[in-house]
């Protein structure tokens, strides 16, 4: 098997990767609490629930996933320098989620308490982020289902120490 992410790198990511579909899932909510606003009627009690609920999942996802890179720079995965052009695709779409998931964070809070001018941008982030998410899937079901390889057992098993760690 090759040696890939510790302990604390797999559980972000899988932390992460099931708090990504409930911003999704509560993302209309802003809309329609903001809309109620503006109509100078009062939003659902469900609606402000699911928006606070985004928010704070929202800041959550960012602050993580920042604990994520510094793991990663901290602890980079043991595997071989990509050297083929579908290996240097894999890490330009992992180097891009970092960016796009922090950055959309970012967008996020900015539009929530600072300048809501921005939210515009956050909803094509969330469209960049969901195109990502599908590519990434779908190349985890090809190394899985098609390839065969140990590619996924990196971020399902923790890496094994080696002999001089011991």
């Amino acid at each position: 098997m090759k040696r890939g992410y510790t302990p604390a790198q797999i559980g972000l990511h899988w932390l992460i990767a099931l708090m990504i579909p409930v911003q999704y899932l509560t993302g209309g909510s802003i809309e329609r609490t903001h809309h109620a606003v503006h109509m100078g009627v009062t939003p659902s009690y469900w609606d402000v629930v699911q928006h606070l609920f985004h928010n704070f999942a929202g800041i959550a996802i960012g602050l993580l996933m920042g604990v994520r890179l510094v793991l990663r720079i901290m602890q980079p995965p043991r595997i071989s320098p990509p050297n083929t052009w579908a290996a240097r695709a894999a890490t330009m779409l992992h180097h891009a989620f970092y960016a796009a998931i922090i950055g959309q964070a970012c967008m996020g809070f900015v539009a929530s308490y600072v300048w809501f001018g921005i939210a515009p941008y956050h909803v094509i982030g969330s469209r960049i982020i969901l195109a990502m998410v599908a590519l990434h899937f779908a190349a985890a079901a090809w190394h899985a289902l098609v390839a065969r390889n140990d590619t996924l057992d990196r971020m399902l098993l923790p890496r094994r120490k080696s002999a001089g760690n011991l």
